[in-house]
């Protein structure tokens, strides 16, 4: 059952995905799990939905230490749960936001916005951000704890290594 669609890879900005379709919570973290000790990997993103039995404390605590200790990111994305003890180094709440006003009709839809809240962090305030697409693609992100300060965020680059000449990666 797909309740909120899929990854669409094109936008992530990367040509390689592998894209496991597990069973249930449980073969779903073993599968993310397995995915975070390989270090060859960029990220592991997994999606539970609700509040599975296997998802407990020590789930997640495995999945954040198998994650520092290969260097592997982490993302699990939980949709129609509550929020419950977990091993995670940060928790973020991100919800849909009102779009922007269209600027060449304002019946239209504008730029996609969202409201990112990192309520738990070991080392970091909490805070909220609102993030917004500008017209070339990128990420603006405001901080409302900043005084409304703006900040613009890099676009995804090509991270192939080079040595030499020739291209590793």
């Amino acid at each position: 059952m797909i309740e909120a669609g899929r990854i669409y890879p094109p936008g992530l900005g990367i040509a390689e995905l592998i894209h496991v379709d597990a069973r249930d919570a449980r073969a779903a973290l073993w599968a993310m799990e397995e995915g975070l000790r390989c270090s060859a990997l960029g990220a592991v993103i997994g999606e539970i939905w609700g509040d599975p039995k296997a998802l407990d404390f020590t789930a997640t605590r495995r999945l954040a230490v198998a994650a520092e200790r290969n260097g592997v990111a982490a993302f699990l994305i939980r949709l129609g749960g509550h929020a419950n003890l977990s091993g995670a180094r940060m928790r973020w709440r991100v919800a849909s936001a009102p779009s922007r006003a269209h600027p060449f009709d304002p019946k239209a839809p504008g730029a996609a916005a969202w409201d990112a809240k990192l309520f738990r962090a070991r080392g970091f305030a909490p805070g909220r951000w609102s993030i917004v697409r500008d017209a070339h693609g990128q990420a603006r992100i405001s901080n409302e704890d900043a005084a409304g300060r703006l900040s613009m965020v890099a676009a995804a680059a090509d991270r192939t290594l080079v040595e030499g000449e020739r291209r590793v990666g």
